[in-house]
């Protein structure tokens, strides 16, 4: 029928194992020989919020934040976040 949705069999229930989203700025951190400081003054983000990232801490994710990291760091956002299982 016109404007319906289509669902498919697949549904998600609550204790379902879905995967994580997970933050890699550790690892390009590591290559790139950069500390939290470093980056913090060179994508002019506080200290707290790349500490967060670093961390892996991070609940929601700021476009905003994801930009100025691969514009410091010259990379993509699929190197920093990836979906793990």
């Amino acid at each position: 029928m016109k404007g319906d949705i289509l669902i498919t069999d697949k549904v998600i229930l609550w204790n379902t194992k879905v995967g994580k989203i997970n933050c890699h700025l550790r690892d390009i951190m590591y290559i790139r020989k950069i500390n939290v400081y470093q980056l913090a003054r060179l994508s002019n983000l506080r200290y707290e919020i790349i500490d967060r990232y670093y961390d892996n801490k991070v609940i929601r994710y700021d476009s905003n934040v994801l930009a100025k990291l691969c514009y410091s760091l010259d990379c993509s956002i699929s190197d920093i976040l990836k979906y793990d299982v």
